[in-house]
């Protein structure tokens, strides 16, 4: 057997130590139909100018990296699943691929990682390039959207995060551990008392920074503190499981799952809805959508914002926060007359307001309510099925229930259309964290650095769904025309369009380059 497997024959590598008597060119070795051809094409149609990428200059020493090269690498470093900037630093130097596409340039991984950290506004701005670039080839609907937001894991540890109470629990145990030790120093020996003093040292500088956490939140008002990335917070991720995270909230357009906005955040949803869609509203020019989004954003204030913008919105409607003792005496069940302003009950009694409004304290905010009441409570033989109160039923109405009984009313005239908004949403969120294993921020030290992560991010997830639904070649054609028509930039444009042979370019062409400074600017 071992004498047949000798005899086998198998497919033979090249000698090592052969010299090559015509050496291939890079070129040669990319094959046209690479994809980091399409990289370098789709980064070479940027302007800086536009873009305003931070360039490192200095009056002495090397030049600095043109902000075009250090933006193919990481490109191409997300669309690879390469975050790392020591990793790309490597990649430099072992990738046949970035080697092409780099010209052989080897950056450090400090200059790597200064780039992303000093660019947060230009990666964003290239995010909404490749938008863009997608209403060009109509991939982008502009009539339904779907919002909500994902945890992505920050570089904070739970151990290195901190409220108030978990303060005073680590105070409350250094107390004791200090109370423990001068009782064991009084009855200890020459030899020992060192070894305690040394202790009792380190509980007290444990003491002192415990006590610049809490001298902290009580000035800044914030309720946590983390050490490693300061704007990280603790935050339900699902169920009751916390994790030391940033909340990222994205708006997703409904024709092919591309997301359109986004927005890192270190909060929960419930405020964040109406800022997202007047964003999306300057995004897509337009209010002649439908936004779908879960109960998590299901709030007064942000509904009354959305519907003032002319948008036609669907929340979904959460659970009753508290019950009568029988539902059939939910306040759903109540009637409210607009015109009149009373309640009618389920047993046909009136309950009306005196006209006032109260001020009502939700947490951090404040809303305005009126309180409607009947005395006919009283004497009502159902009372003990209605409420608990003594003095029969009470109903307060907020200043923004018109606003919430809108979005009721959007959602029960078409309960399917809401259904989508899950397939639509979460399509992107299983690829970048599922396939792609993002389910974490790669950088540290604040929300601006997480953002120009997330940014390249999203960048690179709208390339990869631009690249599989046009197709390769489409893309790139598209891109080196109009690679073409930004660096003629002065010659004549209706001239350049009318000669091109693919009325397909020739549109959108002409479009996206009268777009594309405004593009830039937001």
């Amino acid at each position: 057997m071992f004498f047949l497997f000798l005899c086998m024959q198998f497919i033979q590598g090249k000698n090592r130590t052969q010299s090559i008597l015509f050496p291939e060119s890079l070129d040669q070795i990319i094959d046209q139909e690479n994809e980091v051809r399409i990289i370098e094409l789709f980064v070479e149609s940027i302007n800086l100018t536009d873009f305003k990428f931070v360039v490192k200059t200095s009056i002495e020493g090397r030049p600095a990296y043109n902000p075009k090269d250090l933006l193919k690498l990481y490109v191409y470093g997300y669309l690879n699943s390469i975050r790392s900037s020591r990793a790309l630093e490597k990649e430099c130097k072992r990738n046949i691929e970035l080697m092409w596409l780099m010209k052989e340039l080897a950056p450090d991984h400090n200059t790597i990682s200064n780039f992303r950290r000093d660019n947060e506004k230009a990666i964003r701005k290239v995010f909404r390039y490749t938008v863009s670039i997608a209403k060009q080839f109509n991939l982008i609907g502009g009539k339904l959207v779907a919002g909500d937001s994902t945890k992505l894991r920050a570089q904070n540890s739970k151990k290195n995060n901190f409220n108030e109470k978990k303060i005073e629990r680590h105070l409350e145990y250094i107390e004791n551990k200090l109370f423990e030790y001068n009782k064991a120093l009084e009855l200890a020996d020459e030899e020992n008392k060192k070894a305690i003093q040394l202790e009792i040292l380190k509980q007290n500088r444990r003491k002192r920074q415990y006590q610049n956490y809490n001298a902290i939140l009580q000035e800044t008002g914030e309720v946590q503190i983390s050490t490693s990335d300061p704007d990280s917070r603790q935050l339900i991720t699902r169920n009751n499981i916390t994790e030391v995270a940033y909340n990222v909230q994205t708006v997703v357009d409904a024709k092919h799952n591309l997301p359109i906005d986004y927005k890192v955040t270190n909060e929960n949803d419930s405020k964040a809805m109406g800022a997202m869609l007047r964003r999306t509203k300057t995004i897509l020019k337009t209010t002649d959508f439908t936004a779908l989004y879960d109960k998590g954003y299901h709030t007064g204030t942000e509904i009354k914002t959305a519907i003032d913008l002319g948008i036609h919105i669907m929340v979904a409607i959460p659970d009753v926060g508290s019950n009568a003792p029988d539902i059939a005496y939910n306040v759903a069940n109540f009637k409210y007359d607009y015109e009149k302003d009373f309640y009618t009950c389920p047993q046909e009694q009136v309950l009306k307001s005196n006209g006032s409004w109260y001020k009502k304290d939700r947490g951090k905010s404040s809303v305005q309510i009126k309180q409607y009441k009947t005395k006919a409570c009283i004497t009502c033989s159902v009372k003990d099925l209605c409420t608990k109160n003594k003095d029969g039923r009470m109903i307060e109405r907020s200043e923004h229930a018109p606003f919430i009984e809108q979005n009721r009313l959007n959602i029960e005239a078409d309960p399917t259309l809401y259904k989508k908004r899950q397939a639509i949403v979460e399509h992107p969120y299983g690829i970048i964290k599922r396939q792609w294993g993002f389910f974490y921020i790669m950088t540290k030290k604040g929300k601006k650095r997480a953002s120009a992560d997330v940014g390249f991010i999203f960048t690179a997830f709208n390339l990869r769904r631009i690249i599989n639904i046009v197709g390769k070649n489409v893309f790139k054609k598209f891109l080196e025309e109009l690679g073409f028509l930004f660096s003629n930039i002065f010659t004549s444009i209706k001239s350049f369009i009318s000669n091109i042979s693919s009325p397909f370019f020739t549109k959108h062409f002409y479009k996206l380059f009268f777009k594309r400074s405004h593009i830039a600017s937001n």
